[in-house]
């Protein structure tokens, strides 16, 4: 078994499109009026607009983070900021500011932001990403 579509809800398609395009550095695919596909790392990151795509109400953002592990993490925040993700500014004891490029207590350095659609997304310097 392999993980291979992590879906992430939308509420703008064409908006969202653009923005991961610019994140991820690729133009993806939209597969439907409502889904558009990217490429990371193996696995599908999958844009999902349920109005666009003929739904009756919008899907409920993602609980969780989405972490990806990229090779330059100063980078990868400098795409963020540009691109207008916002960086939580909420400080845990212990854990640091979670918008801020630090190393965590579990080893991992990273920061965490926030997408435009409510969606929390997680950079970790891949040479520290922990994993199974």
């Amino acid at each position: 078994m392999k993980l291979f579509r992590i879906i992430l809800p939308v509420e703008d398609i064409e908006k969202a499109a653009r923005l991961y395009g610019e994140l991820f550095g690729q133009d993806g695919s939209r597969v439907s009026p409502g889904r558009h596909y990217f490429d990371a790392g193996g696995v599908t990151l999958a844009l999902y607009d349920a109005i666009a795509d003929g739904d009756t109400a919008p899907a409920d953002v993602a609980s969780e983070p989405v972490y990806f592990a990229v090779a330059d993490l100063e980078a990868m925040r400098e795409r963020c900021a540009k691109a207008g993700l916002d960086f939580p500014k909420m400080d845990l004891p212990g854990v640091g500011v979670l918008g801020r490029i630090e190393t965590r207590p579990w080893g991992e350095r990273c920061f965490y932001a926030m997408d435009p659609f409510g969606n929390t997304l997680c950079f970790v310097d891949e040479a520290t990403a922990l994993t199974a």
